[in-house]
């Protein structure tokens, strides 16, 4: 299992659900990015719990796969 998987699994085994600080972490991008694209309905399924956004690792993961693109090198 590489260490993407293993962290994945572990988060999912111990508190599934990401700070956006973290997702974002997780997904490479800037908290700021990540906070923009959840304004405009573009990124991964996010809950507000009070008054901070959380990202569940399942919820992160399917965005990611399903804006995949091909890996052709050119």
């Amino acid at each position: 299992m590489d260490d993407t998987a293993a962290r994945a699994q572990h988060a999912r085994e111990t508190c599934p659900f990401l700070t956006a600080k973290q997702a974002a972490f997780h997904l490479g991008l800037a908290p700021r990015s990540l906070k923009r694209m959840r304004v405009e309905g573009r990124g991964p399924a996010c809950r507000l719990h009070g008054r901070a956004w959380y990202y569940h690792i399942d919820d992160i993961e399917a965005w990611s796969d399903a804006t995949k693109r091909g890996g052709g090198r050119g």
